[in-house]
């Protein structure tokens, strides 16, 4: 094992909640659990080509997040050859009101605010997760905070 990395086993039990937390706010309860076996299953493979000055946390949540994007052009494209117009699973449970609102954002928004306030990445982090640059991850994450204070 890389000085500096724990074993992948630690890393799992360290992270894995943030990252079911993630998953679950951008694409639901149900597509999470396989989002979240496909993210440990790509982050065991890649993890021996980790830099031992990485993030691993930052790492973890990047991968989810490229999961959870995976998933969601994977349900559009599949809605849109069965004809499907409706927005498919609701990913938030009925009953509770800041999911719903979290699930309503615009997907970079989504990202934004998930991996803000339940990743706890810096806005760097967020940007490198989701492919932007960091001041648009800050717009994102505005956008986003300014749309759910409207909606709660």
């Amino acid at each position: 094992m890389k000085s500096g990395l724990p074993p992948f086993q630690v890393l799992l039990e360290r992270h894995s909640e943030d990252v079911w937390r993630t998953l679950r706010a951008m694409v639901g309860t149900q597509a999470a659990e396989d989002c979240f076996q496909e993210t440990f299953l790509a982050a065991l493979r890649a993890y021996p080509r980790l830099r031992a000055d990485s993030a691993p946390r930052a790492w973890l949540l990047t991968i989810a997040h490229n999961k959870a994007i995976d998933h969601i052009r994977r349900s559009a494209r599949e809605r849109s050859s069965e004809g499907v117009e409706s927005a498919g699973e609701d990913p938030a449970a009925p009953d509770d009101a800041v999911w719903s609102a979290v699930a309503a954002l615009a997907p970079r928004q989504r990202a934004a605010v998930a991996l803000r306030y339940i990743g706890d990445l810096s806005h760097r982090e967020i940007a490198a997760a989701i492919g932007c640059s960091e001041e648009a991850s800050r717009r994102s994450l505005h956008d986003g905070l300014e749309t759910l204070r409207g909606l709660l």
